[in-house]
């Protein structure tokens, strides 16, 4: 059975993107239909759509258009696939930017960097390729075996975003005693 899910996945699928945000919502439906009727798993399908978001997210933010347009017109190119090896692979190309793609650590209260940490809390693996032209492609590896029966089956869930990335329960950590710094303010 799991081999026949995965012959249905789509061998490749690659489309122009608006640099901006006006493309992300398309580009995340075209996606999750096209892995549906592959018969991915949904817990899969959800991680694919999220980092599809924050690699378009920043290709907008950080990167140039594709083709030396200037930043708010042209494209970028997202594509996604599974591998001869049953892979499933995420890839977003932008024209390059004044920085190399890198995980960033944010203050508490900044209202940004965090999506390559997001990328690699959800994945498999990822990195950055670039080309020839100038463009750079950050690639990701969501899932390592769509091939795997557990990951087509109805109802089977990778452990949640929550989970995977969920910090101790501060009750967890001896060395922080709360207890104690109140008892001296009665």
């Amino acid at each position: 059975m799991a081999l026949v899910v995965a012959q249905e996945v789509p061998t490749s699928s690659s489309m122009a993107v608006p640099h901006g945000p006006a493309g992300v919502g398309e580009a995340r439906r075209r996606m999750r239909d096209q892995l549906r009727r592959g018969g991915v798993a949904e817990s899969v399908i959800d991680d694919a759509v999220l980092i599809l978001s924050e690699l378009l997210s920043n290709a907008c933010k950080h990167g140039r258009p594709l083709g030396g347009m200037p930043a708010g017109d042209g494209d970028v190119r997202a594509a996604w696939r599974v591998d001869a090896c049953g892979r499933l692979v995420v890839e977003v190309t932008d024209g390059g930017g004044p920085t190399r793609p890198a995980p960033a650590t944010p203050s508490v209260t900044a209202h940004g960097g965090r999506g390559l940490n997001i990328i690699t809390a959800l994945c498999d693996d990822w990195g950055v390729r670039d080309d020839i032209h100038g463009e750079v492609t950050v690639w990701v590896v969501v899932h390592g075996d769509v091939h795997d029966p557990d990951a087509g089956r109805v109802g089977h869930r990778r452990d949640d975003f929550a989970t995977r990335i969920a910090a101790p329960a501060v009750a967890a950590l001896p060395e922080l005693d709360f207890a104690d710094a109140f008892d001296d303010l009665v």
